[in-house]
C-alpha cells in the first residue's frame, strides 16, 4: 500500500448508536468514503479483524453505561453543536489503531501519520 496524505473532513450531525450501543458520536459528512478507504486498506494482513459491527466514520462524543443516560447526552449534545458557530472542518493527518482491552476501556496501540507510508510490504 503506498501513501495516504492527510486530508480534511467536514463533521455533520449529532447522532447516537442506541440501542445497539450507548453512544453519542458527530458523524463525518464529507470524505466519509475516504475514510473508508483507508479504513478497508488499513483493515489487512496482521491489522486485519472482523468487526462486529459495519465501519461507520464518525467521532465519538460519549460512550454511557446504558441506554438512558445515553438518550440524555444525545439531547444535550444536539443543543450544544447546533449552538457550535466555529468551524466543523479537520484536517485529518493521523489515525490511531485502538484496542478494547475490557469492556469501554480502549488503548492506544498505534499511531498512524497519513503523509507517510502506512503499511509496508
Amino acid at each position: 500500500m503506498g501513501q495516504a496524505e492527510p486530508f480534511e473532513v467536514q463533521l455533520g450531525n449529532v447522532e447516537t448508536f442506541v440501542p445497539v450501543t450507548p453512544t453519542i458520536y458527530i458523524r463525518v459528512a464529507s470524505a466519509a468514503g475516504r475514510m473508508c478507504e483507508l479504513h478497508d486498506q488499513l483493515n489487512t494482513q496482521v491489522f486485519a479483524c472482523h468487526e462486529e459491527w459495519p465501519y461507520v466514520p464518525h467521532l465519538t462524543i460519549a460512550k454511557m453505561a446504558s441506554e438512558q443516560p445515553a438518550r440524555d447526552a444525545f439531547q444535550i449534545a444536539l443543543r450544544r453543536w447546533s449552538n457550535y458557530s466555529g468551524s466543523r472542518r479537520i484536517l485529518l493527518e493521523r489515525l490511531t489503531f485502538v484496542r478494547e482491552e475490557a469492556p469501554n476501556c480502549w488503548v492506544d496501540v498505534a499511531p498512524v501519520l497519513l503523509g507517510r507510508r502506512l503499511v509496508s510490504r
